[in-house]
């Protein structure tokens, strides 16, 4: 069973095209589960309306289902709470000059 660390190591290969972070970074992902051998990702978009979001989605499910004794990746899209810049990682706030 693959712990929670190498996911999220997974989900960090995941770029948003627009902006070129890894949605990760961005604050994208607000829960993960592995529960043997599932893994469950809450996540958001930075913008419901947002074109590549079947792509990001595929790509985070096929990088994790990568991870050995991963049998099933279930995501779930929200948008409760909507994404802001301040749920960045800190280096990229300190990057881009983001209060917070």
């Amino acid at each position: 069973m693959p712990s929670k660390e190498e996911v999220i190591e997974k989900i960090k290969t995941v770029f948003d095209p627009h902006i070129g972070v890894d949605i990760y970074s961005l604050g994208l992902i607000y829960d993960i589960k592995v529960e043997n051998p599932n893994v469950l990702i809450n996540m958001t978009l930075t913008n419901p309306g947002c074109p590549m979001a079947k792509s990001i989605m595929g790509d985070v499910k096929q990088n994790v289902e990568k991870l050995e004794g991963v049998d099933k990746v279930e995501i779930n899209l929200v948008f409760d709470p909507p994404w802001a810049p301040t749920m960045m990682s800190d280096d990229l706030k300190k990057m881009w000059n983001i209060p917070g």
